[in-house]
C-alpha cells in the first residue's frame, strides 16, 4: 500500500534542527517593546496663529514617530499632524480658527515593534485661547493730582475685537524685588487704553508691566514690555529725630549730638532745601533757640535740665510736619522693659528679636554703628512700631564688621534704657594671631600670656585660643581655652628644656596663629634653692647650738681647741744644760759600736751663695769645751770648704755693723745620725716648739742683738739643735764623716 508523506519533524533525528529553527522567531516576539502610552496632553489655541498640542514622554528609548488626531466642527471633519524629529512631543495645526468650536484629540505613538493610542481629550476653543501681551505705551503722573500715575497701552491685535479683555498691572518702587498686582476689566474697543494708578508715593520712580487675557479663558498672555514712570512732587514728610547723649562735664552741662533724617517710608527721590530746629528747656519756652541748616546733625551744649527739640524740613512745596524728640535732665532715671535680645542670621538678612516686660511700649528706636577701636563717626538708627524685631538686608552692613545694636523702648515722650548686643552680618578668619609671651618660667611650669586683637583685625567672634606647645625635637601638644582667658599656665614640663610656644586665634570661619617664642625651663627652682639654703642653714645653727652649749658645758676644752697654749722660747731650760749634763744627755757612749760599720748619716745643711755672710751658728762654749781645736778647726774647713757641704741661712738677713767682727765659734757639725735620733725622739716635742718660738724672737730682736758676742741667746742655742735633728732626719743618705 501506498504510504502518506511525514513531517520532517517528525523524525527525531530533525526534532532537534526544528527547534533551533523556531527558537530566534519565538525570542523575537519576546523582545518586542512597544512605545509608551502618550499622556497629559495639553493644547493652546494661539489666537490667529495656531493650534498646538503637547505631551508627555518627551523622548522615548527607541525611535518613535508621533501623529495627532483632530476632531472638529463637531465632529464633521478631521485630520492629521506628524510631529516632527527636531520636537517629537508637539505637534500644531496651521490653521486659521474663526469661529469658536470644541475639538477631540487623539495622539498615536508608533515604533519598529507596534502601534499605541492615548485616551481621546476634548478641548473647548474658549478656555484655551491666548492672546498677545498689550504694548505699553506712557507711564506719567497727573496734573493737580497726587501719589498717581496714568498707564497708557494699545490694545493687543490679535484678539477678539467685541469680547472683554481681562487685565493684570503689576508694578514696584525702582531697586526694590517686590511687586504689587492690580487686576482690572475693560470692555471698550478703542485701540488705545488708559488706568490711573493710585496710592503711590509722592516723587518716587515706579516700574510697571501688563498682561491680558480673553474674557472666560483660562490663559494669560505674557507680559508686557516694562515701563518706568515718576510720581507728582509733594511737601516733605516729617523727620525722624535722634539724639546720642554725651557724658556730662565738670560743669554739669553736657553735649547732645542731635541726628535726622528722612522719615521711614518718605519717598527716595524727596527733596529737601532745608531744615529749621529750635529747642528750648521744658519750663521756660522764653529761652528758644532756633538754627537752620541744610545739614543732618547738629551739636548742642545743655544744661542738666529737661529740653525739648522740634525739627521741620521744608521744601519749594511747603513744608514738612513738625517732629519732635525729649531730651531727659541728667538726673532723671530711665525704664527699663527689655528682658533679652538675640541676632541671627536668615539668608540674606540680619534679624534682631527681643522680649519687653511692659505690654503698653509698642514702639521701639534701634540704633547701630560699627564697634570700632575709636569713636565712630556714623551713627544709623530706624523707629519700629507693633512689633518685637528688626529686620536689615544684609548689603547695608560690612562684611567681617562687629555691629553694637541697642534697641530702646519708647513710651510715648519718654525713651527707656536700652539694651545692646553685638553682631557679625559675615565672619571671616582673624587678620592676625595673638602677640604672646612667656612669664614665670620654672623647672616644669610656665604661664604663657597674649593679648586681645584689635577689634577691626578680629573678622569675628573669637570663639577660643589654642595654644601649641612643643618640645625642642619633641612632640606637639595643645590646649584650648575659652575666648575670656587670655593667659594659660603649662604644667608638666622637662627640666632645662628648650620649648617652642604659639597661640591661635578662632572664630566660625577658621583660626589664625600669633608670634612664635621660645623659652627654656630652668634647672632649679626657687623652691629648691631656699629647701637647699634652709637645710645647710638650719645644719649650721644646730652645729653652732651645739657647739656653744658644749663651750658652756667644757669651758676649757674649747679654750684649749680654739686659742691652743704656744711654748714660750724664753722659759726654755736648755740654755741652763752643763757640760755633764749635756754629754748625759747625749748619751753618747751608749750607742751600739755596731754603727761604726754602718754607714753614718751626716748633716747636711743648706749652702748659701757666698756673699750671704750671715750663718747660723750655735756658741757651745759654755757646754763642749773639751772638743779639741784641731777638730774645731777640722770641721770649720769642712763646713767653708768642700762643694758638698750647704749652709742652712736664716731668711731673714741680720744687720751689722762693719766696725763690729762676728766671731765664729768653734763649733762640731758633725753628730752620728743615731746618737741624733736618739736625741731627737726625746727631745723633740719640747725642744723644737721651742726653737721655732726662738727663731721668730730673733728675728724680730734685729741685726744688733744677733751682732753681740758675748750675749749668746738661749734661742740660737736651742734652734742649732732642732735644726741638726731636722736635716738630719729629712737627710739620712749624706756622706760619713767624723767628729
Amino acid at each position: 500500500r501506498e504510504l502518506s508523506p511525514q513531517p520532517a519533524c517528525i523524525n527525531l533525528g530533525t526534532m532537534w534542527a526544528c527547534a533551533l529553527w523556531m527558537l530566534p522567531l519565538l525570542c523575537k516576539f519576546s523582545l518586542a517593546v512597544l512605545p509608551a502610552k502618550p499622556e497629559n496632553i495639553s493644547c493652546i489655541l494661539y489666537y490667529m496663529k495656531n493650534f498646538t498640542c503637547t505631551w508627555s514622554p518627551e523622548e522615548e528609548a527607541s525611535y518613535t514617530w508621533y501623529k495627532v488626531k483632530r476632531t472638529f466642527i463637531y465632529g464633521k471633519r478631521n485630520d492629521t499632524c506628524n510631529s516632527t524629529s527636531e520636537n517629537r512631543a508637539s505637534c500644531s495645526f496651521l490653521l486659521h480658527i474663526t469661529n469658536i468650536d470644541n475639538y477631540t484629540i487623539q495622539v498615536e505613538a508608533q515604533n519598529a515593534d507596534g502601534i499605541i493610542e492615548s485616551d481621546i481629550t476634548h478641548w473647548r476653543l474658549d478656555d484655551i485661547m491666548k492672546i498677545e501681551p498689550p504694548n505699553i505705551r506712557s507711564v506719567k503722573p497727573v496734573l493737580g493730582l497726587k501719589r498717581m500715575v496714568q498707564i497708557k497701552w494699545e490694545r493687543p491685535s490679535l484678539a477678539p475685537v467685541s469680547s472683554t479683555l481681562n487685565y493684570t498691572l503689576r508694578f514696584r518702587i525702582v531697586n526694590s524685588a517686590r511687586w504689587m498686582e492690580v487686576n482690572f476689566t475693560k470692555e471698550d474697543t478703542n485701540s488705545e487704553q488708559t488706568y490711573n494708578l493710585t496710592g503711590l508715593q509722592a516723587s518716587t520712580d515706579y516700574v510697571v508691566a501688563l498682561q491680558c487675557a480673553a474674557k472666560g479663558s483660562q490663559l494669560w498672555s505674557g507680559w508686557s514690555q516694562e515701563k518706568m514712570g515718576t510720581t507728582a512732587e509733594e511737601a516733605p514728610l516729617s523727620p525722624d529725630l535722634w539724639r546720642v547723649l554725651r557724658p556730662a562735664k565738670v560743669d554739669g552741662r553736657r553735649t547732645v549730638k542731635l541726628l535726622w533724617k528722612k522719615a521711614q517710608g518718605a519717598p527716595a527721590l524727596e527733596k529737601t532745601l532745608g531744615y529749621n530746629i529750635w529747642y528750648f528747656p521744658e519750663n521756660n519756652t522764653n529761652l528758644t533757640v532756633t538754627v537752620n541748616t541744610t545739614n543732618q546733625q547738629l551739636e548742642l551744649y545743655l544744661e542738666d535740665k529737661t529740653y525739648w527739640v522740634s525739627a521741620i524740613s521744608y521744601n519749594s512745596l511747603g513744608e514738612s510736619p513738625v517732629a519732635t524728640l525729649r531730651i531727659p535732665a541728667i538726673d532723671e532715671k530711665s525704664f527699663q522693659c527689655i528682658e533679652a535680645m538675640q541676632a541671627c542670621l536668615t539668608q540674606d538678612q540680619l534679624v534682631v528679636e527681643w522680649q519687653s516686660s511692659i505690654p503698653e511700649v509698642d514702639s521701639w528706636m534701634v540704633e547701630w554703628f560699627p564697634d570700632l577701636d575709636a569713636e565712630p563717626s556714623t551713627f544709623s538708627w530706624e523707629s519700629v512700631s507693633w512689633a518685637r524685631n528688626w529686620t536689615i538686608q544684609q548689603d547695608k552692613l560690612k562684611p567681617f564688621w562687629c555691629y553694637n545694636i541697642s534697641v530702646y523702648p519708647m513710651l510715648q515722650d519718654r525713651v527707656g534704657q536700652p539694651y545692646s548686643i553685638q553682631a557679625y552680618v559675615e565672619e571671616g578668619v582673624p587678620s592676625t594671631g595673638p602677640v604672646t609671651k612667656a612669664e614665670n618660667i620654672g623647672v616644669k611650669t610656665v604661664t604663657i600670656m597674649w593679648k586681645e586683637i584689635p577689634k577691626r583685625q578680629r573678622n569675628g567672634f573669637i570663639s577660643n585660643y589654642t595654644i601649641f606647645y612643643q618640645a625642642e625635637d619633641g612632640k606637639q601638644f595643645s590646649k584650648t581655652v575659652d575666648s575670656s582667658i587670655l593667659q594659660y599656665g603649662l604644667e608638666s614640663l622637662t627640666r632645662k628644656t628648650s620649648y617652642t610656644v604659639q597661640v591661635m586665634a578662632s572664630t566660625r570661619a577658621g583660626g589664625t596663629n600669633g608670634t612664635r617664642i621660645n623659652f627654656k625651663t630652668l634647672s632649679i627652682s626657687v623652691f629648691e634653692i631656699c629647701l637647699i639654703t634652709s637645710l645647710v642653714g638650719g645644719g649650721l645653727l644646730i652645729l653652732i647650738i651645739l657647739t656653744v652649749a658644749y663651750g658652756l658645758k667644757k669651758p676649757n676644752n674649747l679654750k684649749h681647741l680654739c686659742w691652743p697654749d704656744v711654748p714660750n722660747p724664753a722659759k726654755s731650760s736648755i740654755a741652763t744644760w752643763q757640760e755633764d749634763d749635756f754629754k748625759d744627755k747625749l748619751n753618747l757612749n751608749e750607742f751600739d759600736e755596731s754603727l761604726n760599720t754602718e754607714e753614718d748619716r751626716i748633716l747636711k745643711l743648706c749652702s748659701a751663695p757666698k756673699d750671704f755672710i750671715d750663718k747660723l751658728v750655735v756658741n757651745f762654749e759654755n757646754f763642749l769645751e773639751e772638743v779639741s781645736t784641731e777638730e774645731s778647726g777640722k770641721a770649720q774647713e769642712n763646713i767653708l770648704a768642700g762643694e758638698k757641704n750647704e749652709y742652712v741661712t736664716s731668711p731673714y738677713r741680720p744687720y751689722c755693723p762693719p766696725e763690729e767682727t762676728f766671731v765664729e765659734p768653734p763649733i762640731s757639725t758633725e753628730i752620728p745620725y743615731r746618737k741624733f735620733q736618739h736625741l731627737y725622739s726625746g727631745m723633740l716635742e719640747e725642744t723644737f716648739s721651742e726653737a721655732e718660738e726662738l727663731v721668730y724672737s730673733a728675728q724680730n730682736l734685729g741685726p744688733d742683738y744677733l751682732c753681740e758676742e758675748d750675749a749668746p741667746t738661749p734661742y740660737l742655742k736651742n734652734s742649732v739643735v732642732s735644726r741638726e735633728f731636722l736635716m738630719s732626719e729629712e737627710l739620712p743618705d749624706q756622706t760619713k764623716r767624723e767628729v
